[in-house]
Formats: structure tokens, sequence, C-alpha cells
């Protein structure tokens, strides 16, 4: 099989492997079927709908590929007889860029880094030849293997499938055909996809991904052990099958001050919280309960926020694995790894909210009561790189509900909670040179979103200090306030 895409260009170079990507559901957020629907009865190809099909489409993008809606994909070609090859292209170049809006970002970030590494690039689709290749183009794609119709001398379909129906081991068998002319080795290629009926596709390539797997593939893929990712939100977070809902989104729902008793929050300013779009929110730290209460407070805007949180947090057992699900970024300063702010960077392009406290760690000792916060340079850094405003929000109160000397927050203290005061502030956009400046910057707007007593230099009682330290504490108070500024 030569290549689909040799005539616009494309120069496929020699190379080991390849990494094949279905389409639906995989490469796009849904199906492509609708969009393509739409199109034709845009350019009036097709004059009628078939019956329940915006339900089908529907059903399709919930529980994945079914047996009849194979049987209907495999039907279409008879029903494209004596339609233009040429107006389909055509209305397929209009479409391309509508596809282009449905590709998951990090879906652009795999494809990125196959290129990155050398391997071709594969759309591997039931989905006719003529209508995928202009979005494989766009995508920067080196060949497409897809069901292609049989077309007359006079350039109208004939109604039958030239070759093989690409769908399950028809797929397959069309992948190692294409392999095969392009001295591609399967063994060290990859491959991703959403359908069970793509099982034998996966299973002879030596990297298997389920991507936003459906119920079967799920599975299969835990079977088998084949790793499972969504190409919609960062890797590790996990989703809701069938419904397709991020785990966290759910839990958002329970992240309201009606499900913690223990504290009586106090929240001002979630309207400053952007709708949309990439954001950085900055927060002091006071306590292990502080990522409970900006999850809170950023519940209200329905959002997702990813947070930065450091290994230890990540290490421990059952919390661990939860901090990854709900999107936690793992940072552990130890290595001088940029690894976090890397995932940090994805998210924002992928327009998601992070949170980070650019304090690093929790003061502890007199640096705890200390009125000018001091942070470390990542927020700035991160913020000034990605360009992407920052949200100050200021935290007091949530020691109270889980001091620094405590394992676990007072769960108990319900007829008479704390108040947690949170306050966000007017978004930030860092116009300055340096991360030292910026940081200063971040840290004064949340300072002044802090009430008075907070910004009063005094000096704590033995019993206040006893609560910053965690419990035992061996290291040396004095060596608390020359802790940060940081690089990282």
């Amino acid at each position: 099989m030569s290549s689909a895409l040799g005539s616009v260009g494309v120069t496929v170079p020699r190379v080991k492997s390849a990494a094949f990507f279905d389409l639906d559901r995989t490469l796009l957020v849904g199906a492509s079927g609708s969009v393509f629907s739409e199109a034709m009865r845009e350019a009036g190809l097709v004059t009628q709908s078939i019956p329940g099909e915006k339900a089908l489409y529907e059903l399709f993008n919930r529980i994945g590929e079914t047996l009849p809606s194979m049987a209907l994909a495999r039907q279409a070609a008879a029903l494209a007889k004596g339609r233009s090859q040429a107006d389909v292209r055509r209305v397929a170049e209009t479409v391309a860029p509508r596809l282009l809006e449905l590709v998951p970002p990090f879906a652009r970030r795999v494809i990125d880094s196959h290129r990155a590494e050398g391997r071709l690039l594969v759309m591997a689709t039931t989905t006719p030849v003529d209508l995928v290749e202009p979005l494989a183009r766009a995508l920067g794609f080196d060949d497409v293997v897809a069901t292609r119709y049989g077309v007359r001398s006079d350039g109208t379909y004939d109604g039958t499938i030239d070759g093989r129906f690409v769908w399950s081991v028809g797929k397959l068998e069309s992948v190692r055909e294409w392999a095969h002319a392009n001295e591609v080795d399967l063994g060290s290629s990859y491959a991703y996809s959403d359908s069970v009926y793509d099982t034998p596709l996966l299973s002879a390539v030596g990297h298997p991904t389920a991507v936003n797997p459906d119920p079967r593939m799920m599975l299969v893929a835990a079977a088998r052990r084949w790793p499972v990712v969504h190409f919609d939100v960062p890797a590790g977070v996990a989703k809701i099958p069938v419904v397709n809902m991020e785990l966290q989104r759910l839990l958002l729902q329970l992240a309201r001050p009606a499900f913690i008793p223990f504290a009586n929050f106090d929240i001002d300013g979630t309207h400053l919280i952007p709708a949309d779009g990439p954001a950085i929110i900055c927060g002091n730290h006071r306590s292990y309960f502080d990522v409970m209460a900006i999850a809170v407070t950023v519940a209200r805007t329905g959002r997702p926020v990813r947070f930065l949180g450091k290994k230890e947090v990540f290490d421990a057992p059952v919390v661990g694995q939860l901090a990854t699900a709900l999107g936690g970024i793992r940072v552990d300063r130890g290595t001088g790894s940029d690894e976090p702010l890397r995932a940090a960077a994805d998210a924002l392009a992928a327009g998601e909210l992070v949170a980070i406290m650019p304090e690093g760690t929790i003061p502890r000792g007199p640096a705890f009561f200390d009125p000018v916060l001091k942070g470390r340079w990542g927020a700035a850094t991160l913020a000034m790189q990605a360009k992407v405003p920052v949200v100050p929000v200021g935290l007091w109160g949530t020691e109270l509900v889980w001091p620094r000397s405590s394992r676990l927050p007072n769960l108990l203290n319900v007829t008479n909670p704390p108040t947690v005061r949170v306050r966000v502030g007017e978004p930030l956009t860092l116009r300055g040179k340096t991360a030292d400046g910026n940081t200063k910057r971040i840290m004064k707007a949340i300072v002044d979103l802090l009430p008075a007593e907070a910004r009063t230099k005094r000096t704590p009682t033995a019993d206040e200090l006893r609560r910053s330290y965690p419990s035992g504490y061996t290291g040396d108070p004095t060596s608390e306030s020359s802790r940060r500024p940081g690089t990282d």
C-alpha cells in the first residue's frame, strides 16, 4: 500500500516504528460522523437524514462502537453510490478545521512526542480515506490506513468497498500490509484506540494504549495491563467509564461546606477566578487543609484544578493514588527536575487551572508568624513563560482545622467549627522581567487579601509555636526563616 499522503508532498522517512491512532473517541472527542453528516447536508450531497441518526451518534459517544453501528458504516459505501468523489473530498477539506477543534489537547502532546522520536504517524480508521485525509494532513500525519470506496471511471463511487473494510481484524490486516510495505516493525510500534474491536491491532504492537476506553475495552486493558489514558485530561487523571466524566468533577460536587461540618467557610471573590482559559491559582500555605480550602473555593466555579504537591503526598498510600487520579502534579525538589513545571505548563496550554503554593512548604516556628511572605520562584516563572494570569488567594484559619502538629484534621469539632477565611483577588498579569520581582508581587497580593492581624508582627505564644511544628520535629527553628525564596 503506497503512502496516502505522498501526493501532497509529505515524505515518509524509513524508520522501524510507527504510532497508529484510531480516529473517533481517540484522536477526537466523540464521533466525526455527525460533523461529516452535517457538512454533507450543507453541501447538498445528502438530502435526508438516517432515522435516529442523532441518537446513534450519542450512543456511539457514550459506549463506543457496536455491531449495529459498524453494520451501518459498512453499508455507507452503497449509500454513496453515484456521488462524486471530488465533491466529497472538497467537503472533507472544509470539515478538517472543525475536526481539529475536537482534537483534545493532550493528544497533540503525544503526537508531538512520537514525531520527535522519529516514528511514522499513521491514522488507522474505519472512516473512508477520502474524508479523513485532510485532517491527517493538518495534524502532520505521515499516512492513513482507512476504508476505501470503489470509484468508477467517471469519478463517482460505485457502491462497493475497494479492498478491506478497515475495522477489527480487517484493520489489523490493513496495518500489517502497510507496515510490510513501509518496513515498519510492529513489535516496536505504538497503537492507540478506544474500541474493544481494535483489540487485534493493539495486541499486535509492542506498545498498546487504551484511550478513553469503552466499557469492554476497559476490561481488556485491565486484564492485559495496558495503559489507559484520556487525551482530554493530564496523564494519570481518572475518568468514570460510560459517562466519561473526570473523577474530580464528580468529587467537586462533594467539595461543599455542607459536607465539611468541622470547618466554617467564609469565602469571597470566586467571581474573579476565570470562567475559562488557563490561570495559576496562588495561595499562602498555613496547613495541610489549604488544598481543601482552595478546592472548595474553586469548586464554586465548576472548574477542575491541577494542584502541584510535594512528593510525600503522592507517596502516601491511598491518598497518593487519589491525588494522581485528581490530576495532581508531583513535585520532588530533591531531584532538581523541571518535570513538574513542564507538566503544569502542559495543563495551562490545555486551558486548565493550576494551583501552586509559592511558599513551597508550610512555614515552621517563628517563620509561620512572619507577616512578610517569602515565595519560591516557580509560580512566577511558570506564569511568565506561559503568559497566563495569576489569581492570588489569601487563606486564614486553615491551621485551626488542621494544625501542623497534628497528623489529622479535627474532624470532631462540629459544634463549634473554626472559621476558614478565603479571599480571591484580582488576577495579576506579570509584566516584570525577573522571577524574583514577580514572586514578590504575587506574595504581596496574597498578603493584601489576609486580615489585618496577619500583617502585624507579633511574638507567638509557646503553644502557638508548638502547633506550628510537625509532630516529632527535631530541626533547627532558627533556620526556618532562611528556607525561602528559592529557584524551584
